[in-house]
């Protein structure tokens, strides 16, 4: 028997990966592989959620707060918005999470959380006010609130 998962998670895994590649399946640790597998789609989901509300964040800023907007706001916009792209060609079926009321509002509310903190303002919508092709289509940037 090699590393048990809960002694060193890296160790195991590559002697996991080695049984694999051996054919040596009775060896095999299968159900902290079932464990593992579902890990990484949850990783998946959690950095598309994190890159969505980082980006949402800079949109509200921009907003609610452009008088104090530069060329970092615009980067990091654009930034989140190339590397979510890239995250939804590399897995499309995280598409599912748009379509998750309860996991676009816990976006928003981090997002909406995000700005606060960054710009102090407190009277931020408490709900989606872009769609989420708004969102993520990268001509737009909303109009500013005065």
């Amino acid at each position: 028997m090699g590393t048990p998962y809960d002694t060193d998670v890296v160790a195991w895994a590559s002697e996991q990966a080695a049984f694999l590649r051996a054919g040596d399946f009775a060896a095999l640790d299968l159900k902290h592989i079932a464990e593992e597998i579902e890990d990484v789609g949850k990783s998946e989901r959690r950095e598309l959620e994190s890159r969505l509300a980082v980006l949402v964040a800079h949109l509200l800023k921009w907003k609610f707060q452009h008088n104090r907007s530069g060329s970092s706001w615009e980067s990091t916009i654009r930034a989140q918005r190339t590397k979510i792209g890239i995250v939804l060609e590399e897995s499309p079926s995280l598409r599912r999470i748009f379509d998750d009321e309860m996991r676009m509002n816990g976006v928003w509310h981090d997002a909406k959380s995000i700005a606060e903190r960054e710009t102090h303002l407190r009277a931020l919508p408490d709900r989606w006010i872009w769609s989420i092709e708004e969102v993520l289509d990268e001509t737009f940037f909303p109009e500013y609130e005065k």
